[in-house]
């Protein structure tokens, strides 16, 4: 491998995370300088899959057949194949030089694979088996970049990325369901609470939709708060990093559950949120983990 087709190959990816940046700490200048190409990378793999199995006017045997050619190509990088897409070529050296784990990438494929076949989910099981495939590996990648994946902090880890999953879900009801025909709100619960899909197509915030979203919204804080002991365990600019996401994520249920006329509108982070959640980062044992108040999320 010449040194200028991987240094194309790095560029690439960074092109791409700039084109669709979202919610992924791409290269922030938080993180440490050593892994940001590592990041990059990490995100344009994931970005590229995903885009496999939501973007175009592909047919589901399309889709499907292009994430079995990743998948085959992920494969391959063990074998020491020559990849010949720039992405590959990227991430073949970020995995041999951080001596990164395969299995994590084969999970983002099966959750992508999944995105193609299944739009509902029958019980919140099945929704956390989606998150232990969708959220979870990214956590567990950037431990292994900073050389702090334990057992414990995988564990805190998986919590911490299984919230913001929910979290997502959860800000892009509508979006979710007008876009792709798909609703990660378990259907058991919709039913126990009385929120049928008529709900979700006519944006009908009622009693039901209420008591479905607050329930949904106290678990998902649970679960985030669960997850925040990671951000003092790890130091430097990677702990504060995630002390940043966590408030975020908790300031974004904040507004969900203030949003009890219309359970789909999108809440936005305003420069007041981006304050607290500096503050937070910043003086975690004094502001961080609070208990519940009136809002109920209390993070």
């Amino acid at each position: 491998m010449t040194s200028n087709k991987l240094a194309d190959a790095y560029a690439h990816c960074v092109a791409m995370a700039r084109d669709h940046y979202e919610n992924f700490p791409v290269a922030s200048r938080l993180l440490p300088a050593r892994i940001r190409p590592a990041v990059t990378v990490i995100y344009a793999f994931a970005r590229s899959a995903d885009d496999i199995a939501d973007e175009g006017d592909l047919s589901r045997e399309q889709r499907l057949a292009r994430l079995d050619a990743y998948r085959c190509r992920l494969q391959q990088l063990l074998a020491d194949g020559t990849p010949d897409d720039p992405i590959f070529i990227a991430l073949q050296d970020v995995i041999a030089r951080h001596h990164l784990p395969l299995e994590p990438f084969q999970r983002l494929l099966q959750a992508f694979h999944q995105d193609v076949e299944k739009t509902r989910y029958a019980d919140f099981g099945e929704l956390m088996d989606y998150c232990r495939c969708s959220a979870n590996p990214i956590g567990e990648l950037l431990l292994h970049l900073n050389d702090a994946a334990t057992e414990r902090n995988i564990g805190y880890s998986n919590a911490i990325c299984t919230a913001l999953q929910l979290i997502n879900f959860l800000q892009d009801t509508n979006q979710d369901y007008r876009e792709n025909n798909r609703i990660y709100l378990p259907q058991d619960e919709m039913q126990r609470f009385g929120v049928t899909e008529q709900h979700i197509a006519n944006r009908t915030t009622d009693f039901a939709m209420q008591g479905l979203m607050r329930h949904q919204i106290e678990r998902a804080r649970r679960l985030l708060e669960s997850g925040a002991p990671l951000g003092l365990i790890l130091g430097g600019r990677f702990g504060f990093e995630l002390r940043l996401i966590i408030a975020g994520g908790g300031r974004i249920l904040k507004h969900l559950h203030e949003n009890s006329r219309d359970a789909f509108a999108r809440p936005r982070l305003t420069p007041r949120d981006k304050l607290a959640m500096v503050a937070q980062a910043a003086l975690p044992r004094v502001t961080g983990r609070k208990r519940p108040g009136k809002s109920g999320c209390g993070i």
